[in-house]
């Protein structure tokens, strides 16, 4: 039980101990005030942790050294995304195993985030490693190599696969 959880519990302790002498018996008026302010709490509470999740998302990822990279499938590609494997300055940042869901979300357009990370800025390796099989059903394996210019501003990279190659959009 976390100290949110335990601090509610002790407030509505208290409420309630307030509200009633022992042994008396709550009228429904006294619930239902009690219910309306235990779920003003629970708002103000996810309120909170919204707030707080878009600030940790500040500090750890801050505009001026922040890098996303998105992958898209070319359209009317045929062969199945099996993984992406990406490296940025030699070192691995992320591997992503496909689902059938999310191949077919990619099939229809869909784009997908697939890494944010910090970099400095200057120009960085971007790695892009892609495994899968063709419509025959053999395996099937390609890379690209493209050198991202980070500047202050976030950088956002677009990353196309495609069974003949892979292409890269700056932003």
């Amino acid at each position: 039980m976390n100290y949110r959880q335990k601090a509610l519990i002790f407030g509505i302790t208290v409420l309630l101990m307030g509200n009633t002498s022992y042994g008396q018996q709550v009228s429904k008026d006294q619930v239902k005030g009690l219910d309306e302010q235990v779920q003003e709490i629970k708002g103000d509470a996810l309120s909170i942790s919204a707030e707080l999740a878009k600030l940790e998302e500040k500090l750890l990822y801050p505009s001026n050294t922040e890098v996303s990279v998105f992958v898209s499938l070319k359209t009317g590609e045929t062969f199945r995304l099996d993984s992406v494997d990406i490296q940025m300055d030699g070192k691995p940042v992320t591997h992503h195993l496909y689902t059938l869901k999310e191949l077919e979300a990619l099939r229809k357009g869909g784009v997908q985030k697939i890494y944010t990370g910090n970099v400095r800025t200057g120009d960085h390796d971007l790695e892009v490693q892609l495994s899968g099989k063709t419509g025959g059903g053999s395996d099937f394996r390609t890379s690209g190599q493209f050198m991202v210019s980070k500047d202050v501003a976030p950088k956002i990279v677009e990353v196309s696969l495609a069974s003949e190659g892979i292409t890269f959009k700056d932003r």
